[in-house]
């Protein structure tokens, strides 16, 4: 594989970066094990990596009932998972938060989640 495999998300990547540059950094994966997919992440202690996340999601006019809500770390982490398509490429929303402790329940672990 060379990294003209990789060139569908990288450019994705690219017009995300020159379309929307105010919106929040996330953490970006590309990897040659998916060629086709950018991997958008977004992870804090705080809910603001779920704000994050609502906010590239609704740019990226991914549906919000397509939206994959789950908990991990025994219940301790909440997880926002979405994909979509742009420019060609499957975007993959991830976004981690700690689970308020009213909320926390050993329920809803995470499970195959890419």
């Amino acid at each position: 594989m060379t990294l003209d495999n990789l060139a569908v998300p990288l450019r994705a990547l690219r017009l995300l970066a020159v379309d929307f540059p105010n919106l929040p950094a996330p953490d970006v994966d590309v990897s040659p094990i998916y060629p086709e997919w950018l991997r958008l992440s977004f992870h804090d202690t705080t809910c603001d990596s779920l704000a994050a996340f609502e906010q590239w999601r609704s740019v990226l006019r991914i549906g919000a009932d397509t939206v994959d809500c789950r908990t991990q770390n025994g219940g301790r982490t909440r997880v926002l998972k979405a994909e979509g398509l742009f420019a060609g490429a499957v975007i993959v929303l991830t976004a981690y938060a700690d689970q308020p402790a009213a909320d926390r329940t050993p329920t809803g672990q995470a499970g195959g989640i890419r």
